[in-house]
């Protein structure tokens, strides 16, 4: 009795143990499932986006939450999250995506056959989601201020009309493509170019002389990892005000520079500035773009002959339109390249990507990887050796710009050096003692070492126990003994926009009048 007494209480108190793992199990097990039923159906509901927008012929983006105020387009209902077209601005719910392309075509990159001229092109209404602060075409009041899916935007000309404004003449009315026309390829455009290649017909000449001698249409190019990466949301804004295939046919284009990364200087030079974080409406840029003037900038052929055992390689060629360097402002490019190819995720915030070079030009002060440089290397400028003092980089510069800014070549203080030029077939060579050299330089507390001006620039790489870095506009790699050989290959047409100046501009405007001339 005594046994069964004390065995008693032992197995009643298993009981309340019992239910306190199952409880336990149960409350650490729920959540996991929950979370993975939730992603598993997330999952699925990608796929599934992901297939309608591939069948689509509209150029769907989803999207977490809408940036502002929207509604769809086909049930007319406010939404926070969903899809939209980069071409025509469609706006839905996700339950509505397989209705749209049945209900609303997309922006026409060509027309299905020529019965249309250019003359006659009609417009493309979209109802709902215009832009704030438009205006309707018919009254001049003010577009999209009820809070409802309401009013019409046109996906070329972008005018905007109201509900009770619209007529039915306004429908069939021919559209003028806009503010924007003389930088729109229009849809007519690209069928009879179709057709003339079906012809076997390449007098392009005469079909763009349709068009008047303002049509100079855009090329939209973006670096989509570049700087904060907003490349493709750029891209989609410039789809939704010009056609979405610009490109142009035969002509050579003139550039302009919409800087997104943590150096551009090349866009510096050319007078659009240091840095683009969507402060400018893209139609801005845009006015800017046919304010800009046309100058020539001169591009370069750098030939990498590899030495000794490699040189059974083919030379490696690059085009130079900014800077060719070796030395430590390389090895810092090539150090962060090497961190962002493994995550770029990391590298989105221009002030991050900032810090982490100067994390490395420091770290290369204490370390010094480059040291001895002039014992490592033979410069020739023009055929001509050169004797170098005790470097540690060697810079080879066709714009004025440097690092992030610098004017490096005119430097600071009382000594004058001639403006350097992006346009006279010379290059600017300049060398530095070290990283904390170039800190220096970058704050205008120092000057680089000025070797000469050339038209012809010839770099030998002895034999090194270790590679080292170069790197041509900012694209950086390792190399053993080799040739490095830079010569003039060809110019490329650019716009300067002279609106948008860097301080450095504001105390040298000699160099502005320069570029004018330079036309």
């Amino acid at each position: 009795m005594e046994g069964d007494q004390r065995s008693g209480p032992s197995a009643q108190g298993l009981l309340p143990d019992g239910h306190l793992i199952l409880w336990t199990l149960f409350s650490v097990l729920l959540p996991v499932f929950i979370t993975l039923w939730c992603s598993l159906q997330r999952s699925r509901r990608q796929l599934h986006r992901r297939d309608i927008f591939r069948k689509s012929k509209h150029c769907w983006r989803d999207t977490d939450l809408f940036s502002h105020p929207t509604y769809c387009c086909v049930c007319a209902q406010h939404i926070l999250q969903g899809a939209f077209c980069d071409c025509c601005g469609l706006r839905v719910d996700e339950g509505c995506l397989k209705k749209v392309d049945k209900r609303f075509p997309c922006k026409e990159i060509m027309l299905k056959n020529d019965s249309r001229a250019a003359d006659a092109m009609p417009h493309h209404w979209i109802r709902g989601n215009v832009p704030l602060c438009t205006y309707c075409v018919i009254c001049r009041q003010q577009c999209g201020s009820q809070p409802k899916l309401c009013d019409y935007r046109c996906v070329w000309c972008q005018q905007t009309v109201h509900d009770e404004c619209m007529r039915g003449s306004l429908k069939s009315e021919k559209c003028d493509f806009g503010e924007f026309k003389n930088l729109i390829i229009p849809p007519s455009y690209l069928t009879s170019i179709n057709q003339m290649r079906k012809d076997k017909n390449t007098n392009y000449e005469v079909l763009a002389s349709k068009f008047g001698k303002q049509w100079t249409p855009l090329i939209i190019l973006a670096n989509s990892r570049s700087g904060t990466n907003m490349g493709e949301g750029l891209l989609g804004e410039f789809k939704m005000l010009l056609n979405p295939v610009q490109g142009q046919e035969k002509y050579i284009p003139e550039v302009a520079v919409l800087p997104l990364g943590t150096g551009n200087d090349l866009s510096n030079t050319l007078g659009w500035g240091t840095g683009y974080a969507g402060e400018i409406p893209v139609a801005q840029v845009l006015r800017n773009v046919m304010e800009a003037d046309g100058i020539k900038l001169d591009r370069w052929k750098v030939q990498v002959t590899n030495k000794g055992y490699y040189s059974l390689r083919k030379p490696k060629e690059f085009t130079m339109n900014n800077y060719f360097s070796i030395g430590p402002d390389a090895l810092m490019a090539l150090n962060f390249h090497a961190h962002r190819e493994k995550a770029p995720s990391l590298f989105s915030s221009r002030i991050l990507n900032k810090a982490v070079y100067l994390f490395y030009g420091t770290r290369d002060c204490l370390v010094q990887e480059c040291k001895d440089l002039n014992k490592k290397i033979e410069l020739e400028l023009d055929g001509e050796r050169v004797e170098l003092p005790n470097l540690e980089g060697v810079i080879v510069l066709n714009i004025g710009y440097w690092g992030g800014g610098c004017r490096l070549w005119e430097g600071v203080g009382d000594e004058t050096y001639p403006l350097a030029r992006h346009d006279d077939g010379l290059l600017e060579v300049v060398g530095v003692y070290g990283s904390f050299h170039c800190a220096q330089i970058q704050v205008k507390l120092a000057n680089p070492f000025r070797i000469g001006q050339a038209h012809t620039v010839r770099l030998t790489l002895k034999c090194s126990r270790m590679p080292m870095p170069m790197q041509v506009d900012g694209e950086p790699w390792a190399q053993g003994p080799c040739t490095v050989t830079i010569t003039h290959k060809t110019h490329a047409l650019m716009l300067y926009f002279s609106g948008e100046q860097s301080d450095d501009d504001l105390s040298s405007p000699s160099d502005h009048e320069d570029l004018k001339e330079a036309e």
